[in-house]
């Protein structure tokens, strides 16, 4: 590397926030299926224990080392109602107490793949899951689970939608908080490092390792010195700023993935904020030209935004995957939290916002009194989105059991909190009711 490209990243570290949001091992479990539920568990936390041991450590030797800092260390592996679906268990809870026991012992940050995909339909193992899914993550800490209800080849499956706003409600019943460990997804993808949504999907290598690299801050700190410049200036600035974070994260993932003898995955570059003042993406869509975030002009501007940190990210490493873009969940984002409490910015804008972002309605608090039927009919509408325009939309929404609009609810550390925001009281009961399945779009018929 040339002197003046260290010096850049030295200060994009130390100065402007940028980070590896994390190292995460992917694993397949399909090995260990097994008829009885005791020994196939048995099995899961073996290989979790064996595959992952040095996972800890070799990210904190590439932090020690090198001075990149790595803000967590995880794991996800294959959907569990696929693996556990050959046993007779009644539920999963125990798979999902297995998965914690595995995680605390190896150290790691949490561990993804309580998930199901049942975009067009059930099958047994994905009906005990999702059923099991209130009482696996209120009994657990690291835990994160997800469910994909709809894909761009399949349509949305309504009675999975239906489902899962009154699974969201029962788990908010139990602990709203255990919430923001649960994603409801349309167009999951495989390789995702980021959490709650991460699973090790069916297609991926026995073991591998993802990289999900972050930096609000230094794009920020980029267009800083462009004010007054031509749109195009700014995609420019985005576009060169995400080649340098992203060959970082290619750097970290090459490495880690030669220390522990598994293959390199992906690098994804999502702009994944914090509550940190500087580490925001609200702040980067401000700094563009907007008063606050959610005025008029928004979804441009954060379409501007995520086109250019793909094609920067795309240029900077053979294999950028995962979700790759701008993250806006309210809870983690200073900027997005300032402006729900100045009301600059309701749902619906939100909503607007997640058809050209990374993701979806993320990390968003809704009053505790909030019907089942109305989650739902979020999870549609966002499920809409993503299968209309081909691309990955989720929900992660709490509803905060005992308040209301006003007041907020914490989450601590990197997940902030959330200001409950409110929700338009009709009801979609009859919508969400009549289940079935939105057939696929015209688009998705390519062959």
């Amino acid at each position: 590397m040339e002197t003046k490209q260290i010096l850049d990243t030295i200060q994009m570290i130390s100065e402007e926030k940028l980070d590896i949001r994390t190292i995460t091992m992917g694993i397949s479990l399909f090995d260990c299926i097994d008829s009885d539920g005791e020994k196939a568990r048995q099995k899961i936390y073996d290989k979790l224990t064996t595959s992952a041991q040095d996972l800890v450590k070799v990210a904190n030797q590439i932090e020690s080392e090198y001075g990149i800092p790595i803000v967590n260390k995880r794991i996800s592996v294959t959907p569990i109602s696929m693996i556990a679906a050959a046993c007779h268990d009644d539920n999963y809870v125990a798979y999902a107490k297995t998965m914690e026991r595995a995680a605390e012992t190896l150290g790691v940050d949490l561990i993804g793949g309580f998930s199901a995909l049942v975009q067009k339909g059930y099958q047994s193992g994905d009906k005990k899951l999702i059923a099991s899914i209130p009482q696996a993550l209120s009994e657990t800490k690291r835990v994160c689970g997800s469910v994909n209800v709809g894909s761009t080849r399949a349509g949305i499956n309504m009675d999975a939608v239906k489902q899962m706003g009154s699974v969201v409600k029962d788990l908010a019943q139990i602990d709203p908080v255990s919430c923001m460990s649960l994603v409801v997804f349309a167009n999951a993808v495989e390789d995702n490092p980021f959490m709650a949504g991460a699973f090790h999907g069916v297609g991926e290598a026995d073991k591998v390792i993802n990289v999900g690299i972050s930096g609000p801050g230094v794009v920020k700190r980029a267009l800083e010195k462009v004010q007054g410049q031509s749109i195009d200036t700014v995609s420019e600035t985005i576009k060169k700023t995400a080649f340098k974070v992203t060959r970082m994260g290619q750097f970290v993932g090459n490495v880690a993935a030669k220390a522990l003898k598994v293959p390199f995955g992906i690098v994804d570059l999502s702009l994944a904020p914090t509550p940190n003042e500087g580490d925001s993406v609200a702040e980067i869509l401000e700094e563009i030209g907007l008063e606050s975030v959610g005025a008029p002009g928004t979804t441009a501007a954060l379409a501007l935004l995520n086109d250019a940190v793909k094609k920067g990210g795309v240029m900077a490493c053979e294999h950028v995957g995962g979700l790759s873009g701008a993250f806006i969940p309210v809870s983690e984002d200073s900027g997005m939290i300032r402006a729900v409490e100045h009301g600059n910015l309701n749902l619906e804008k939100l909503e607007a916002m997640t058809a050209v972002c990374s993701v979806g309605l993320d990390m968003i608090a809704v009053p505790g009194n909030t019907p089942a039927e109305t989650i739902s009919g979020m999870i549609a509408d966002e499920a809409a989105i993503g299968v209309i325009n081909n691309k990955t939309t989720a929900v992660r929404v709490i509803p905060a059991t005992g308040k209301k609009v006003g007041e907020q609810i914490d989450f601590g550390g990197i997940f902030g909190y959330a200001p409950i925001m409110p929700v338009n009281t009709k009801s979609p009961a009859k919508f969400v009711n009549r289940g079935g399945r939105i057939p696929a779009p015209i688009h998705s018929f390519k062959n």
